[in-house]
């Protein structure tokens, strides 16, 4: 017999969004896409940052350091703090810090003081993206609604990711660096006056006692993976301080899983970590953003080491890999509903691949532009249909008590992705390019790229199942 529509599933009767849900959306979605674009918006910034309050040249990488060590290396943690004392808390306090730090990093007048802001923003991006995200999953029910708000989601934060090289650009060059910092103070405050009337608290209603020597051994262990990479990205793999901290952190995330299996209230539960959907979606994830952050890294190499373009320049051309992202984000929701997540990653990630496939065939002129605005718009809207996909795979099946941890996990893949991807990259470039050129490098990390992009293309279609 046929279901009648009151016997449908929620997810099924839900065919569009509520007023407040499409509220609701905007004022999550506005934080995210601000916490994206500062990942990027300060790059194209640091020279004249090193030069307005005096930075020695070995300091400049801290500005982008501490708010990567600090983003990564809490992000779990406050994804659990969350879960237990309410989502929507942690989302506001972490705008609140957020706000008065980049006031400070804009107003700073010394190196000290900029690299306190840097560190207070990394704190505040760790507590609000997964917070944010927690809220996001559990505002729209599992199925079409939270996958069409997963899609714009994701379209927007990998847009930012772009667009905060362009408007850093744009703001240094007509206004100050400082604006770079200074532009997040409106936005955030205006979310913090109207968040709390649209977004209801979400936490259990029993509260478990925080695992303290999980949280210790799995911040301490993220903290030194990201160190160790960005230190082997600016010094070296074979560097002894690098490989220290790797050593550090694989030792930690070891203990950190022996001290989970036997935790009476565990941080993150061994159960979900055996997971199927969170180890090979994360898995997904961490490869999906490692080889296209990592992309642009190579791209921007060619773009002014070889073909001589200004950053200002360089970042306009990434606004059509922003414009693919867009649209991927858009695609997701219907390419998910036709072919499941794990269909969605798998077409996103070879869609990806042979994009990046193709830029191996660039050349030393400028008559390869249009072969590589094209394969870097297709490339993003393959990677934004494998990063929805593996959104929803790593957040599906779980009860909404345990979606701050599900999107702590989440984010924390997404920012070690960010943060692996560009020094692994820089390494195969640099060791190519020792016998020959630039040009030389990035074609073989390129192919490498591409080729990483098929394994995890691989993985999903191996150990992910159907559905």
């Amino acid at each position: 017999m046929t279901a009648t529509l009151s016997e449908a599933p929620p997810a099924v009767r839900a065919a569009g969004m509520t007023g407040r849900q499409r509220l609701v959306l905007v004022v999550l979605l506005a934080a995210q896409f601000m916490l994206a674009v500062d990942f990027s918006i300060l790059n194209v910034a640091l020279p004249v940052i090193g030069q307005g309050l005096g930075f020695t040249l070995g300091g400049l990488q801290w500005i982008a350091t501490a708010f990567a060590l600090c983003a990564a290396g809490f992000t779990l943690l406050f994804g659990r703090v969350a879960d237990l004392v309410g989502r929507r808390r942690v989302f506001l306090l972490g705008l609140a810090v957020l706000a008065v730090a980049s006031l400070a990093g804009g107003l700073a007048t010394s190196p000290e003081l900029l690299l306190a802001a840097r560190v207070a923003q990394g704190l505040a991006t760790a507590a609000v993206t997964p917070a944010g995200l927690a809220l996001l999953t559990t505002a729209f029910p599992e199925g079409p609604l939270r996958e069409r708000a997963l899609g714009l989601n994701g379209a927007l934060m990998s847009a930012g990711f772009t667009s905060g090289a362009v408007l850093g650009g744009l703001l240094t060059d007509l206004l100050s660096w400082r604006w770079a910092f200074l532009v997040n103070v409106p936005v955030a405050l205006a979310v913090l006056l109207v968040a709390p009337r649209l977004i209801a608290e979400s936490r259990p209603e029993v509260r478990t006692r925080m695992d303290v020597p999980g949280a210790a051994t799995v911040t301490g262990g993220l903290l030194a993976l990201v160190y160790g990479l960005t230190t082997a990205g600016e010094r070296g793999w074979g560097d002894p301080s690098a490989l220290g901290a790797l050593a550090l952190a694989a030792l930690l995330l070891t203990a950190f899983w022996f001290v989970e299996r036997s935790a009476a209230a565990p941080l993150v539960p061994v159960r979900v970590l055996r997971r199927r959907t969170v180890v090979w979606g994360n898995t997904a994830g961490l490869l999906a953003f490692a080889t296209e952050t990592s992309l642009v890294f190579l791209l921007t190499l060619y773009l002014q080491r070889v073909l001589g373009f200004s950053a200002l320049a360089t970042g306009l051309a990434f606004g059509v890999l922003g414009a693919g992202t867009v649209l991927g984000g858009v695609l997701a929701p219907r390419v998910i509903g036709g072919l499941g997540s794990r269909g969605a990653l798998l077409a996103g990630f070879l869609v990806q691949a042979a994009a990046t496939a193709a830029l191996v065939l660039l050349g030393a002129d400028r008559a390869w532009l249009g072969l590589l605005l094209v394969a870097t718009f297709v490339g993003g809207v393959g990677n934004m249909l494998a990063i929805v996909g593996f959104m929803v795979t790593a957040t599906s099946g779980l009860p909404d008590e345990e979606q701050g941890l599900a999107t702590g996990v989440a984010t924390m893949t997404q920012q070690v992705g960010i943060t692996l991807g560009t020094p692994v990259m820089s390494a195969v470039a640099t060791t190519a390019a020792a016998g020959g050129t630039v040009l030389t490098g990035v074609t073989w990390a390129v192919a490498v790229n591409a080729a990483l992009v098929l394994l995890a293309a691989l993985a999903s279609a191996l150990f992910l199942r159907r559905g």
